[in-house]
């Protein structure tokens, strides 16, 4: 309930009473969950020779339960009402609210790298991951954020794919480079 306070002015003004739940850190406490449960589930579709002791599900399954376990810890401290306090060298402001617009465009340059990696690429599709999270918050020279992104995009290509074996798919532009190695 509000209730009115004398202001500076002397008028009665109404003061807002904060959410009991933030919104925000609820929806982040629910995406990390599924994203946990996303990955769990996943690990178990990848294929594993017959006869491995350590096969390349170890440190998925690891991963996948430490999120879950944070996500499961974050979202009962939230349900608790606790926050954290806010550091003093922390250059935030605690008041303001989620931007629901660069968070659309931050989520929409994933859901396009996903879609983007088996037509294009790994490296093409992450320097669009890059660039476009990079104008997303906010870079003065978003041009420089793709550059940047396909610089570190081709090296981490080159050194897991090439290099490592790993699958990161080379596309049709990089194709001629996977041939190299």
């Amino acid at each position: 309930m509000n209730a009115p306070i004398l202001g500076a002015s002397g008028r009665a003004e109404a003061t807002r009473s904060a959410p009991r739940v933030p919104i925000g850190e609820l929806v982040f406490a629910l995406i990390m969950i599924a994203l946990g449960v996303f990955a769990l589930v996943g690990v178990f579709t990848i294929h594993v020779p017959i006869g491995v002791q350590v096969g390349p599900t170890v440190f998925p399954i690891f991963v996948s339960i430490i999120l879950l376990c944070s996500a499961v810890a974050v979202l009962v401290t939230v349900l608790r009402g606790k926050r954290a306090e806010v550091e003093e060298g922390e250059d935030i402001d605690p008041t303001a609210r989620t931007d629901w617009l660069i968070l659309a465009k931050i989520v929409g340059a994933v859901v396009a790298h996903l879609l983007l990696i088996d037509i294009i690429g790994w490296a093409p599709a992450a320097t669009v991951l890059f660039g476009v999270v990079a104008w997303s918050l906010g870079a003065k020279r978003w041009w420089l954020a793709f550059v940047i992104g396909l610089a570190v995009s081709l090296t981490i290509q080159v050194v897991f794919g090439g290099l490592m074996g790993l699958s990161l798919p080379w596309g049709p532009a990089l194709g001629w480079l996977g041939g190299m190695f």
